[in-house]
Formats: C-alpha cells, structure tokens, sequence
C-alpha cells in the first residue's frame, strides 16, 4: 500500500508517533506486511539516546537491543551510546523508513476513516496527516519527575546529566539513589568534583547495575563521595541544598542539614507524557497511571490507536525497556494487518 495525497492532508495507513527503537521495529515490522508508514519525531532520530550521557554503556548486551533481524556490532558486550546510535540510524537507512524528524504533533483527532495528525516542523512549518492507525511509541525520557521542592527551578539545578567536564573543581549534590544518580557521582567524581549523593530511602536502589553498586559504595565507604542516605531535599537554595532525615512516614524531620552546591542534579527519573496520551483519547488505571490497552495487541480504549513501548507501562517505567518494547512493533503490525485486511 503506498500514501496518497490530497489537497487538505496526506493519507497513510499508519503512522508512528516516536522515532526511538520501538518506534522503529514497529515501522519495520509494519512496512515488511504492506502497510505504509509514517513516523513522526519532534527531535531527532532516537532522540532519548542521543539525549543520555555523553560516555553512557548500556545495561545489556548488542543483541538485545537488536532490531529488524539486523545484527548490532560493539567493541565490548555492551554496546556504548554512540555505537547504538549508529545502530539505529543504519537500520532506518536500510529499511528506507520515513521518518520525519523535528516535526512536534500538536493534536489528534478522530475522523471518519481513522484519525487526523497535526504537527508542527522546527521552522514553524505546520502539517497535516491522515492516517487510518495510529501508534504512540514516545517513550518517557522527555518528561522528568519532578522533587516538587522550592527552588527547583533555579538555573543551577539541572534533570539531566550529560558529562561531567564541565562541573570539575564545583560542589555538586546529585539527588537519587538509581543508574542515574549513581553513574553521575561516580563520574563527577572522577572529573574532580566534590559531591554529594542524597537519596530518599536508606539504601541505593536494587535495580543499581550490578557492576556499579560495588563502585559507588566503595566511594562512600571511602568518603570520597559523600553520602545522606534516607534524607529528604526540603528546598534548593542559589548555593546550598537543605535536607532532613526522611520520617518513616515519609514526612521530613525537623532536623534540617545545609549541603553547600554550586550545582544539583535531581536525578528522579521519568514518566510518559500522560497529557498527550490523555489528549488522543486514552485512558488510564487510576492506581498506576498504566493506560488501558489490550495485551494483546496493544490496541488502547481508543479504536485503531496503539501504544508501543515504555508508555504502556505508566509510572512502572522499569517494566519495559528496549530489550522488550522493541518485540511490541511484531504484535501491533500482526493485528494492524488483520484489521486493515478485513476492511479492504
């Protein structure tokens, strides 16, 4: 099936929103049966890992991270962000998939044949798609979870990490107790900053890599990364982070402690862009936050709108990574393939 065109819209049989690794098995899996696809991205081709941390080395091994039935190449068993990078953006070339990226969709509308995309282009051009399906596969590294603590957004504090270069010889209070937090101290450190972790709950997070654990508890052991476990951030001040011990019942002890920054990275984690998903139709389990869509084919609330990747989770963003995600573009384009064939 290929697109047509008309004066008001170019029409397609389905369209991807999100040109991150699931997006892009999607569009594979989805071409390999006829069906034409579209994906839109607002940034650039895998955006969220060209957004990681500049020397980042994945969690798992290359052929886990595979797409496509295309090998993944690395120098060492877990492939570093460039060579994903690099990965990703030949398997698009390879495929010949249409990605059009810096293009933002700003609404969603039902219509009679499906639904109606409306984007808008770096440049302020605007665009109009029609589409008879519909993937959501954004993600949820755009959106980070936010302390809720005053001063949060003050210049100096910051809720991403990319490298560490820049902060060497600064008093740095990273805030978070997973890979995030305990990758930047680790690396900060390094780099010659004296820092600070703080971190809610009195013990890092089991879910730490397990390479890593060893490393950053030897830095705290040593004293050569300072560390208040089980202390909660009560506000962000222009050169100081105030703290308390965390209360059992997760309210602050009148305690506070006074950790001197120059900068902070409150490195919380991620969520889905719920107000996006809400605006298209979908809807969501109360508790979790997990949208409702059926397992097995990934088909939302919402007729003919599906959910790829981590955004099926909800907030249990650590139950899909790309590792699993990537295998949602085989079951979407199977039952893709079954409706639009029943329907002619």
């Amino acid at each position: 099936m290929t697109p047509t065109s008309t004066a008001e819209a170019t029409a397609w049989d389905l369209i991807i929103i999100g040109a991150g690794p699931t997006g892009l098995a999607t569009a594979i899996e989805a071409e390999k049966l006829g069906i034409s696809t579209l994906i839109i991205e607002k940034g650039c081709l895998v955006n969220s890992i060209y957004n990681y941390p500049t020397s980042m080395v994945f969690f798992t091994t290359s052929e886990r991270l595979e797409i496509g039935d295309i090998p993944m190449t690395a120098a060492s068993a877990k492939p570093t962000r460039l060579e994903a990078m690099a990965y990703y953006r030949k398997v698009a070339q390879h495929y010949k998939l249409n990605v059009h990226q810096y293009e933002r969709v700003d609404r969603i509308l039902p219509a009679t044949a499906g639904f109606t995309v409306h984007a808008t282009h770096a440049s302020g051009r605007s665009a109009r798609y029609s589409t008879r399906k519909l993937v959501i596969a954004t993600g949820y590294y755009d959106l980070p979870n936010r302390l809720g603590a005053p001063g949060e957004e003050q210049p100096h504090v910051h809720h991403y990490f990319k490298e560490a270069h820049p902060f060497a010889g600064s008093r740095v209070v990273v805030i978070g107790g997973k890979n995030s937090a305990a990758d930047a101290a680790l690396e900060l450190f390094r780099h010659g900053a004296q820092v600070t972790l703080v971190y809610r709950r009195p013990q890092l997070s089991p879910s730490v890599k397990y390479w890593v654990r060893p490393d950053i508890e030897n830095r705290i052991k040593a004293g050569e990364i300072a560390a208040r476990l089980g202390y909660q951030v009560l506000e962000i001040e222009p050169e100081a982070v105030r703290i308390a011990r965390a209360a059992e019942d997760g309210s602050a002890a009148p305690e506070t402690e006074l950790l001197p920054a120059d900068f902070v990275f409150a490195l919380i984690g991620y969520h889905p862009d719920f107000d996006f998903l809400e605006a298209a139709g979908v809807r969501f389990h109360p508790d979790n936050q997990r949208p409702i869509c059926d397992p097995k084919s990934f088909e939302s609330n919402v007729p003919g709108l599906y959910l790829a990747g981590v955004v099926v989770g909800g907030r249990q963003t650590g139950e899909i990574f790309i590792e699993n995600g990537r295998f949602h573009g085989q079951v979407i384009a199977a039952h893709l393939h079954q409706q639009l064939k029943a329907k002619g």
